[in-house]
Order: structure tokens, then sequence, then C-alpha cells
């Protein structure tokens, strides 16, 4: 019997956690155990799953996916990755990792937790980061999962393709001497405003898991950022089926104006869709006028068009289809 609790987030969820043997401890870290967090809404029911992975500064908390992919057939799950969300411990370096590698641990034991409850068919559901984070873990196990859907992956610096390896060599080398050296990168509350229904929003989530100023972007974080950017630009060869989709727009203003609760105010979707055949063979791409940045948290119209978009694409190509 696979020991699942009460969520401590979401009320009727369940979560599990994932050791995490052998986990790297860096530097300055306590010494607690390192654990990812598995979290399900409902008992399985069927042989086809959805396993969802969060972005930078994340966590899961959007029931109303998870609602959705199960009308549509698929059990959901959630992973809050290690230094995320559940998973984060006190004292820990919230949201590092010194190679995105390392999260291949927890989404083989969470796979692996997801085939054991009876689920022959699973589908990976990236959101920025994790969309960076599903690619390369889909290249390095081919045949572990049947589809991936990626909501504005992180595939890509805004506006800096040409300085990519200027910059990756500069990172490496001050990586080397100081990885957890936090960086100045720009701050993103004109995006919690759009979101946040403390703000000019509507979603209600957890401020100390989402967008905490605990979780700074550190050198050694953003060198592998950009390892994981190099590789998809040199083509990741994924075998299987992906849907992309992105906003149709960003804005990199730093003043607020009501347009943007209708673009990406993260990352430049331009850059995004230019990476998009580096994936693999058989890649869709769908931009979501008036989307935001996390496409499931986009006003009631863009966010409909998203998740119609996926549920065409899964009867599609999805696992089981015809």
């Amino acid at each position: 019997m696979i020991p699942w609790i009460p969520d401590v987030e979401l009320p009727g969820y369940r979560q599990l956690d994932i050791p995490l043997p052998g986990a790297q401890k860096y530097q300055g870290e306590p010494d607690h155990e390192v654990v990812a967090t598995l979290v399900r809404r409902s008992d399985p029911s069927g042989s086809r799953a959805v396993l969802y992975v969060h972005g930078w500064s994340d966590y899961f908390f959007q029931t109303h996916l998870a609602e959705a992919f199960e009308s549509w057939g698929y059990d959901f799950y959630a992973l809050d990755l290690r230094r995320y969300g559940r998973s984060l411990r006190d004292g820990q370096l919230a949201g590092y990792t010194a190679d995105l590698a390392e999260y291949h641990q927890e989404l083989d034991a969470a796979v692996e937790v997801i085939r054991t409850e009876g689920h022959d068919q699973v589908v990976l559901l990236g959101h920025s980061m994790g969309g960076l984070v599903v690619s390369l873990f889909v290249r390095d196990r081919p045949g572990v999962v049947d589809a991936v859907v990626l909501n504005s992956p992180w595939l890509e610096l805004p506006s800096l393709q040409a300085w990519r390896p200027a910059l990756a060599a500069a990172f490496g080398a001050v990586g080397t001497l100081s990885p957890t050296r936090a960086l100045p990168l720009p701050e993103l509350g004109l995006y919690r405003r759009s979101i946040s229904a403390d703000e000019e929003g509507q979603w209600h989530y957890n401020h100390n898991l989402k967008g905490d100023p605990a979780f700074l972007p550190r050198v050694g974080w953003m060198s592998a950022v950009m390892r994981g950017h190099a590789a998809v630009a040199a083509g990741l060869g994924i075998e299987i089926p992906v849907l992309m989709l992105i906003s149709a727009r960003s804005d990199p203003s730093r003043t607020w104006n009501d347009d943007m609760h209708r673009v990406d105010l993260v990352l430049d979707v331009d850059a995004l869709a230019a990476r998009a055949p580096q994936l693999g063979d058989h890649v869709t791409l769908i931009r979501i006028h008036g989307g935001r940045h996390d496409l499931a948290l986009s006003q009631e119209e863009p966010r409909r068009r998203f998740l119609d978009e996926i549920r065409r694409w899964l009867a599609t190509y999805g696992p089981g289809s015809v």
C-alpha cells in the first residue's frame, strides 16, 4: 500500500513524499532529507494519467487543471520538485539545482508510482521551467511516457539567444567559484499583480510557495538552465508527440497597464516559438491570444481555449487515440 496522506495545501487532495536517496546537498544547507512530493486529486480510476510539473518559484495549486484532465478520462498527478512547494525544507536553497538532470530522479520515481497504480499510458505536462525539465527528461528517457504537453516552456532566454554561448561561459566560470551566489535578475511583481487575487488577478495561492523572495536565482542554477537551453538549440530529437502552447504576445514593459492580463510578462514567446522545431519531429505549436505566461491562469476565454486545444490534441495524438 502506497502511504498517501491528506495534502497540506489543497482540501480533498492527497500527497506522497518521494525520498531521493543520494540527492545532492549544497553548501550551507542543513542535513535535511531531500524529497519531492507527488500530489493526486482522486483514487486511480483508469489506465491513463497526466503528470504535471510546475515552473520556477512555483508549486501545484491549479485545481481546475486537474478537474479538466479528469473530465477527459485522465487521472491527474502533480509533482512538486525538490526544494519547491511542499518539498521545500527549512534552510534549503529554494529552487536551487546545479544540474537540471537531477530532476530525472523524482520524475523516474513519480512515473513509477503512477504505473504501479495501474496506468499504462502517461502524459507529461510541464509549465515554464518545468517544460524545459520534462523536455530534457523525455529526451533522456525514450519510451517512458507517451506524449508531452508544454505550457509556455522556458526553452530560451528572453531576447538573448545570440549571447547565450558567451553568457554560458561566463556563468560557468563564476559558478565554479561561487555557484550559490545570488543574481540580480528582473523582479516579477507585475506578473504576480496580474494573477494574484490579492492584487489585480483572480487566483488564490500560497505566496510562501509561489513567488516568495526566498527563491533567489543563483549562478549555478542559471548555468544549469543555460546548458538546458543549449541542448534544446542543438535539437532534442524527442520521438513522441509534443504539444507546445504559448501566448500570442509578450510585453517587456515595467509599468502596469490592463493589457498585462492578456500577455506573457515573463518570457519572449517569439523566442520560444523559434525553438519548437528543435524539440522533435512531431511538434504542434499553438498560440493562445490573450494568454498569460501560465496559460492555465489566463482569463476565462483564453483559458478555455487553452484547455480545449489540449483536449482536442490529446484526442488525436494522445495515448489511446486512433
